[in-house]
């Protein structure tokens, strides 16, 4: 049984180098799908995810929803932060995730990256209830999954690395996107 578990929103300053140890401590894969305007500052924490073999993904550069916007706008969210990305990585972007799921099929044409969805959502950026987001994604979880969660919250951080301990005494195996993707 495998699944990814992704993180959007971040990088936060005082909330993601938390959720970092906890991946690192548990030898667990993540994707972190980042908004560039959040990138300034936090060059440190992107670098941090890179080395640590986390995926670092595109969740374009206000967090805006790509559909509702001109072709031109869209690209310009989706490649200032991919530059923002590169120049820390040296890596190009393989993945997008779009705010809200908002996604534009013209533009898969156009930018020549993967858009990741979800298929375990917890909620988490509306309850500051741990144990609420926990049962969510444990009730939902089954083989296959890509988890979201978000990692600028300290409740949201806390209840992905209790749903992680969990799953994983399930018998739940953390991937990577590249590994849930291509199996």
């Amino acid at each position: 049984k495998t699944v990814a578990i992704t993180f959007d929103d971040g990088p936060g300053r005082n909330t993601t180098p938390e959720l970092l140890d906890g991946l690192k401590e548990r030898n667990v894969p993540a994707a972190f799908f980042v908004v560039g305007e959040n990138i300034e500052g936090n060059e440190d924490i992107i670098r941090r995810m890179h080395d640590e073999g986390h995926i670092i993904g595109n969740h374009t550069f206000t967090h805006v929803e790509l559909d509702k916007l001109s072709e031109n706008a869209a690209l310009t969210e989706v490649s200032k932060t991919n530059a923002a990305i590169e120049k820390i990585t040296g890596e190009k972007v393989k993945y997008i995730r779009p705010p809200c799921g908002s996604w534009d099929e013209e533009l898969y044409y156009k930018i020549d990256m993967t858009p990741v969805f979800w298929s375990v959502d917890p909620k988490d950026w509306c309850t500051d209830n741990v144990s609420v987001s926990v049962s969510r994604v444990m009730e939902q979880t089954k083989d296959g999954d890509i988890i979201l969660f978000h990692d600028i919250y300290d409740t949201s951080v806390t209840a992905a690395l209790e749903v992680i301990d969990r799953l994983q005494t399930r018998g739940y195996r953390f991937v990577t996107l590249d590994d849930l993707l291509i199996e």
